[in-house]
């Protein structure tokens, strides 16, 4: 098996050392950096076997055999319920011996949450930079803060190859996610996948918020009809307290998007925004103190908290400004995820801005329209 895997790899280095002459021309992005991408994923795809095998194998641990078990069972549900696409990805698993897939490194201006952007010829600019090995991220980030930027650093516990490799067995399962609760198991690969169905190139905000809407809804429909009772409420919980905080980052984003928008014309910013901007940071972690008591001590993001700053609230923007028009859209479709997608598709086709503007118009006929 490894020596077919073998065979396989080096065809794939083929095509994508192609792929790093065409940024290495087009200045998409430097060489070193490119070819770090790509080796570690051929490193992850290497270690990644078939979950059949880790099944099969009398080494592999009982609780180990029961997430894959688990894993497997979701994917089969993305295919027959959620009608995701039915093909190599998160088939196989991989051992990383690491606690993140990636570290992806954004950045913003101290006085604005719109992303700096990094631009590739397959993905297209996105607003963020991955990097495999954690200091190199980190080196990126302090580069960038030398710059002036304000800049964030989060790991990443997997990430999508769009379904290009697809051919070479897929994007696997990982051991950075694998003991994930049920439904955030279930959230993971639902989300992943639907990267698969659509992607516009040049929109992470769309893209992500799109399949941001699938994982939300999609794990819903999963745990009512196949988790545990105990699942259930232990997703209850979790949900509840992410709900509680996105709300309070929202709020948060937008009164620092009203401060910034006096500050649109390329001048200083004054003494009084920048005072602004403190009081509002400052009620931030006040409200979330107050929060994070109400959880019971539940510390899950003080990490994100440590580095709450532009491009930290822009990051994590791009997951969920969009999301309340795609599932209003799913409701208009009716609740029909093919009808749903293909919608989604045709959406694509247009202009950014067209397509945040219809979103946008779907959400508002939705707020104004009574439940039926």
């Amino acid at each position: 098996m490894k020596r077919a895997l073998t065979v396989t790899l080096t065809r794939l280095g083929s095509v994508l050392s192609t792929g790093v002459a065409a940024l290495f021309l087009t200045g998409c992005a430097d060489l070193g950096y490119y070819w770090q991408s790509v080796s570690s994923h051929l490193q992850m795809m290497y270690a990644a076997g078939p979950v059949e095998d880790w099944l099969a194998d009398a080494h592999t641990p009982a609780q180990l055999k029961s997430r894959l078990a688990l894993a497997q069972r979701i994917r089969s549900f993305a295919v027959t319920e959620l009608k995701l696409p039915d093909n190599a990805s998160y088939h196989r698993y991989a051992n990383l011996h690491r606690k993140s897939a990636v570290w992806n490194v954004a950045a913003a201006p101290e006085f604005s949450l719109t992303l700096k952007t990094w631009c590739f010829p397959v993905a297209g600019c996105v607003g963020y930079r991955g990097y495999f090995d954690e200091a190199k991220a980190r080196t990126e980030a302090a580069q960038l803060a030398a710059q002036g930027f304000e800049v964030s650093v989060y790991g990443v516990p997997a990430y999508s190859t769009l379904g290009w490799m697809n051919w070479a067995g897929g994007d696997p399962l990982l051991s950075t996610f694998i003991d994930y609760p049920d439904g955030e198991l279930a959230r993971l690969i639902f989300h992943e996948l639907a990267h698969q169905v659509v992607y516009a190139r040049d929109d992470t905000m769309f893209n992500e918020s799109f399949a941001t809407a699938v994982e939300r809804m999609g794990s819903q429909r999963w745990l009512a009809s196949q988790g545990s009772s105990e699942a259930r409420k232990a997703y209850a919980v979790f949900d509840g307290r992410r709900q509680q905080f996105r709300a309070l980052t929202l709020a948060t984003r937008r009164e620092l998007a009203d401060i910034y928008e006096e500050n649109a014309l390329p001048t200083q910013p004054s003494p009084a925004q920048e005072a602004r901007k403190m009081i509002v940071m400052q009620h931030f972690r006040e409200a979330y103190a107050r929060l994070k008591t109400s959880w019971g001590g539940y510390a899950g993001y003080d990490r994100w908290m440590a580095q709450a700053n532009n491009a930290a609230f822009g990051a994590l923007a791009a997951y969920d400004e969009l999301v309340p028009g795609f599932e209003a859209l799913f409701e208009r479709e009716g609740r029909n995820w093919q009808r749903f997608y293909d919608a989604v598709k045709r959406l694509a086709k247009l202009s950014r801005d067209e397509r945040h503007k219809a979103l946008a118009t779907d959400t508002a006929n939705t707020t104004e329209t009574p439940n039926g």
